[in-house]
């Protein structure tokens, strides 16, 4: 029997309420249950799960890494927190704004310990080529990260320059994700490569429409519109607009943020205008169609047959919020 994804994230949430976290010390390891309990999607241990049975392995025994990569997930968001002075984290306040930041430090360290606690609980044969996988997405997502502080203070960042790092930022647990599942149900090296494609390719579309829905999505939905904006942060919509825009308008889109003389809501105003002027919203959508359909054709290609690939194609439908 394969698992739904929903089958499989209830499986997953029963083997996170039964993790064994120490009491004390209270203050190391008391943000790690109220960040490990505080929801997300879970999307990386479904992810990881869904395609070690696509290729036929067994849940039981990939729970172990199912379990690594969301508390490493969760490690790298109490450390962002940090670098970000983030107040709120999944509707809540951030374990950096509940206990501070020499907290959040520690105890962050502690879950990436956690983290690998977790894959020695491997099968001792998947375990040197898991671990190889591990620790290069790890890495990434260390990449990632210090590349999108870098372009903070940037005078260009190229379309070119943002994809990469939104596949090592948001891109590389997926992928990495998607690699140790199909490794532990002993895929061939031809079909991880390709599930690997597949990740990436998702999670750069994600990542896109993610950027877009902050200037263009529903509130009504819950998404406050416009804060990528007043940050003055590179998007991929900023830095469309930005290798659009005349030198004027690239000005105005530099410097809109930092304006005292306007609203918050004058400036997200502003700098949509240019948006909608250059043209990059519709850019956008292009963008996240092509790495859309290359996902789920590089699923198609899978030596393993669409039986066996339908749950992962309804993962990246549902992580993309689409009916088909």
């Amino acid at each position: 029997m394969i698992h739904t994804n929903d089958q499989v994230l209830d499986l997953f949430e029963a083997a996170l309420s039964q993790m064994q976290t120490p009491e004390e010390p209270e203050l190391l390891y008391a943000p790690i249950i109220y960040s490990m309990s505080g929801g997300g999607k879970r999307l990386r241990p479904v992810l990881l799960l869904l395609a070690t049975e696509a290729f036929g392995g067994n849940i039981d025994e990939a729970m172990p890494a199912a379990m690594a990569v969301e508390v490493f997930h969760n490690f790298t968001l109490l450390h962002d927190d940090i670098m970000d002075n983030a107040d709120m984290r999944r509707g809540k306040p951030s374990v950096f704004a509940k206990w501070g930041g020499n907290v959040a430090l520690l105890s962050g360290d502690a879950m990436l310990i956690t983290a690998y606690k977790h894959l020695a609980r491997i099968a001792s044969g998947s375990l040197p080529r898991v671990m190889s996988i591990f620790n290069d997405m790890a890495l990434e997502v260390c990449e990632g990260q210090q590349y999108d502080m870098d372009f903070e203070t940037k005078e260009h960042v190229s379309v070119v320059d943002y994809i990469q790092m939104i596949e090592r930022k948001t891109s590389a647990l997926l992928s990495g994700s998607a690699m140790i599942g199909a490794t532990l149900a002993g895929a061939a090296d031809e079909d991880i490569k390709k599930i690997y494609r597949f990740a990436t390719e998702l999670g750069l579309a994600f990542q896109l429409q993610d950027d877009m829905l902050d200037s263009y999505g529903d509130e009504a939905l819950g998404k406050k519109i416009g804060g990528d904006i007043l940050e003055g942060k590179q998007t991929y919509l900023m830095v469309q607009a930005m290798s659009r825009a005349t030198a004027e308008e690239r000005e105005v889109l530099r410097t809109t943020h930092t304006r005292e003389d306007m609203s918050d809501a004058q400036k997200i105003s502003t700098v949509k205008a240019l948006y909608d002027k250059l043209d990059v919203k519709r850019a956008t959508e292009q963008q996240i169609e092509l790495r859309f359909e290359r996902a789920l054709a590089v699923l198609e290609s899978l030596s393993i047959g669409a039986e066996r690939t339908t749950h992962l194609a309804e993962f990246a439908r549902n992580l993309m919020g689409r009916k088909k």
